[in-house]
């Protein structure tokens, strides 16, 4: 028995979000805890799962915020190192009207850029059921050497490794170096999320299921995931394959909502194995993380408002455009 159920290496920020308007028209913004991986461990953490987060935070208020929240929502913070030479790295996020965000990131460097191999604890990884991380950590060369200590540990151990690239595109040197560092983490995954705008850039097919089958084919890839917002998602596993249609809620903002899907996903291939499924299963996955993710959407922020198991069956159970069915709480 491995000690976590999941071991996340990445970002971890705060993201400054829109709240209003001051007395004198100036927007207000609200400082909400962020970053990919650990918004993915919060969900899981709400699905009874046990998480460890490594990265690096600054020395200042913002990171020992970062560690108090992290802490908070049950996720282990023993691989988590503050530095003193170096500020948190913050995120300034723009809402559109659609709902979907633009990002001005303060961040050269921030303090998850300066993950180093040595900060990097072997012992938490080799403990863990699934190793996630994203294109993020591979940004620069001191993070990226870290980023790819910790893959090898996890392929050692045995982990299976997950991969979301969740391409930031003003965060990369070039779009050449992001899509050699993506590449490199799908080459490694049994587990890949990937964005709908991600995958048409990658593959330079328009049509999703077919850039969707370029990856899977081209690269082996054991299980397939293709977020596609309010359209829902498509899987890939084995030869089956489904698509699952989103739910109709009112969304504020998509912060976080691709990250909630991630961790829902997770949870599924650690309560039912890391296999091949079948479109049927692939169905009740993609349907719970969909609804997940979009109860994300109604909320500001992500990693402090993850919704329960009760409220994704609630939902799931509240609109019939998803075949009538009926859920059960397990």
């Amino acid at each position: 028995m491995k000690r976590f159920d999941v071991t996340a290496l990445g970002e971890l920020l705060i993201d400054f979000t829109e709240s209003g308007l001051s007395e004198q028209g100036n927007p207000l913004m609200e400082a909400n805890p962020g970053g990919a991986p650990c918004n993915v461990l919060a969900m899981l953490g709400k699905l009874d799962k046990k998480t460890a987060f490594i990265g690096k935070v600054g020395s200042d208020m913002f990171g020992k915020r970062l560690k108090n929240v992290v802490s908070s929502a049950g996720i282990d913070t023993s691989g988590l190192v503050a530095d003193d030479t170096v500020n948190t790295t913050l995120a300034f996020v723009h809402t559109l009207e659609d709902g979907d965000r633009e990002f001005s990131f303060y961040r050269d460097p921030g303090a998850d850029m300066m993950l180093c191999e040595d900060d990097v604890d072997g012992e938490i990884i080799e403990n863990s059921r699934i190793f996630h991380f994203g294109s993020l950590s591979m940004t620069n060369e001191t993070c990226r050497k870290a980023t790819e200590k910790a893959v090898s540990i996890a392929k050692n151990s045995g982990a299976v490794i997950s991969f979301d690239p969740n391409l930031r595109e003003p965060l990369w040197a070039s779009l050449d170096e992001a899509k050699e560092r993506i590449l490199y983490g799908i080459k490694q995954c049994d587990i890949l999320k990937i964005s709908d705008n991600e995958i048409v850039w990658l593959t330079g097919e328009e049509d999703h299921f077919k850039a969707a089958q370029k990856l899977k084919a081209e690269y082996d890839i054991p299980l397939l995931l293709v977020s596609l917002g309010k359209n829902g998602s498509m899987a890939f596993s084995g030869s089956s394959f489904a698509h699952i249609n989103g739910f109709n809620v009112d969304t504020i903002e998509t912060t976080g909502a691709g990250d909630t899907f991630c961790a829902c996903i997770l949870n599924f291939v650690l309560e039912n194995g890391s296999r091949d499924y079948s479109e049927s299963e692939l169905e009740q996955m993609l349907t719970f993380a969909n609804a997940a993710a979009a109860i994300v959407t109604t909320r500001k922020g992500a990693l402090a408002v993850m919704p329960s198991r009760e409220e994704i069956i609630k939902l799931m159970n509240g609109q019939q455009n998803h075949g009538g069915k009926h859920y059960e709480q397990e």
